[in-house]
């Protein structure tokens, strides 16, 4: 049987903590067994401090039991896997605090009504084995036992802002720790973009972004309390608000609205069960597509801070979405082997490629809204018409390429072959190649300035290279090193 191949992106993830961990003589490191691992214990060492969240031990604190800081978190991490929206074991749920109220098949009220009668959440929790929960699987710590008992004994108090709320949003956001004050390795760069005015670039670094001038590649400022690894970056239209896709393969995920000039965290939503992977505003609105490694796309609006619709058309990781010129169309790619186009209005689906017979890993509509642009883990970019899905071109690409690029004729796109590739619309052909890299090209951006259009790269080394559209020469490059 054939093994499968690491995709290169998925290893820089892994070795990502490796940038920033104490150095060791000698040190042997074997490659993952799985695309996104968690490396919780190595990032706790490498910061030399762990993560802190608004969840305290209320014992300590001498504070009220809280469901949204001592309970949800309980519930997310050792109960929802089997009583969600998509497997109610025993026909019960707990994703919100509106479901956790309602009985299951056995009947028995999950929270008693009075003193005199026994919690079946509680009791399901301490009784025997055969019975106990979560089933097949270590008892809770007695510590979180006793936070539930106390919790129930106090009310069974709902102190979020909608029981309808899913867990992971009922939560109080985390507050992380300061990254290290210096990398002892670069950090690999999945994710890059030019600041609005063209003269610096933010690079995703580890739990922070960093903020590099043009003029001389000097660094001008860091910007913390960011997820553990960024996979997106994307200002909003009005120049000041920078989404930031993050999260920690396989736990969590989260998009962070940034006020860029004050370098602060203004809102945090789309918080996940597993990475953010990709992100992308609707032209001229304050909407925003968020693609997520729990296949999952949500469209948010950053003013009104609401859900605006959910979309669950794939069945594993949406690796990367992209809307239209004119908003009226959205795509999406995926490592189920799919491309899909939606109205952008209703969300009602359109299209769905399967052409490539391999993870989709980058998408973008050509500005007709009559054609697509993909390209995946088939080495290949596909060139394929919306109405009926029906494949137009297909070009060999040299390797894997990665979240695509599209400007005025041309669509831009790096690739695990150590280069950037351009595209051409007109002729189907790769017209240009931007050499240079030492390493796989994981992520690029185009600058907005129309006078002179500049391309910034981010590599598996932690080089970032700005480079002239025009005829693919090296302006800057540096280690994005803190």
């Amino acid at each position: 049987m054939n093994q499968p191949s690491f995709h290169p992106f998925a290893l820089a993830l892994f070795c990502t903590w490796l940038a920033v961990a104490p150095s060791a003589s000698g040190l042997a490191v074997a490659p993952p067994q799985q695309e996104l691992p968690s490396d919780q214990a190595s990032d706790q060492a490498a910061r030399g401090a762990t993560e802190t969240s608004d969840q305290p031990a209320a014992e300590q604190a001498n504070e009220p039991i809280s469901f949204s800081r001592h309970i949800a978190p309980i519930l997310l991490d050792n109960c929802l896997a089997c009583h969600g929206a998509k497997k109610a074991e025993g026909g019960y749920r707990v994703d919100n605090f509106e479901e956790l109220l309602k009985p299951g098949d056995s009947g028995e009220s999950p929270i008693a009504a009075s003193e005199d009668e026994t919690s079946e959440l509680l009791r399901r929790l301490v009784c025997d084995e055969s019975e106990r929960m979560p089933a097949e699987s270590e008892a809770l710590a007695a510590e979180q036992i006793a936070l539930v008992k106390q919790w129930l004994e106090a009310g069974a108090v709902f102190d979020g802002s909608d029981q309808r709320l899913p867990l992971s949003l009922v939560i109080p956001p985390t507050t992380y720790a300061p990254p290290p004050a210096s990398y002892s390795r670069a950090v690999p760069i999945t994710a890059t973009v030019f600041t609005p005015d063209g003269e610096r670039v933010v690079v995703g670094s580890y739990h922070e972004l960093t903020v590099w001038k043009l003029s001389d590649a000097s660094l001008e400022r860091r910007i913390g309390n960011i997820g553990q690894r960024v996979f997106a970056l994307a200002f909003a239209p009005d120049g000041k608000t920078l989404a930031v896709g993050c999260g920690e393969p396989g736990k969590s995920g989260e998009v962070r609205l940034v006020d860029f000039d004050a370098g602060t965290i203004k809102q945090v939503i789309a918080r996940t069960g597993d990475v953010v992977l990709d992100l992308a505003f609707r032209p001229q609105t304050s909407e925003l597509a968020v693609a997520s490694a729990d296949s999952m796309l949500r469209i948010y609006d950053i003013e009104t801070m609401t859900e605006v619709r959910t979309l669950a058309s794939h069945a594993d990781w949406i690796t990367a979405v992209a809307w239209s010129d004119d908003g009226s169309r959205l795509a999406t790619a995926s490592r189920d082997k799919s491309a899909k186009v939606y109205d952008g209005a209703t969300g009602e689906l359109l299209a769905s490629y399967l052409g490539h017979g391999a993870a989709v890993r980058g998408i973008t509509i050509l500005n007709d809204n009559k054609q697509v642009i993909t390209t995946g883990a088939d080495n290949k970019l596909h060139r394929w018409e919306i109405e009926g899905a029906k494949k137009v071109a297909e070009v060999a690409v040299g390797g894997e390429a990665f979240k695509l690029l599209r400007r005025e004729g041309i669509v831009l796109f790096p690739c695990a072959d150590k280069r950037l590739l351009q595209f051409d619309l007109s002729n189907n052909t790769i017209t240009q190649t931007f050499v240079g890299h030492a390493d796989w090209v994981l992520s690029a951006a185009i600058g907005s300035q129309p006078a002179h259009v500049q391309l910034v790269s981010g590599a598996f080394n932690g080089e970032v290279r700005v480079w002239n559209l025009s005829d693919a020469a090296v302006v800057q490059s540096w280690i994005a090193k803190p």
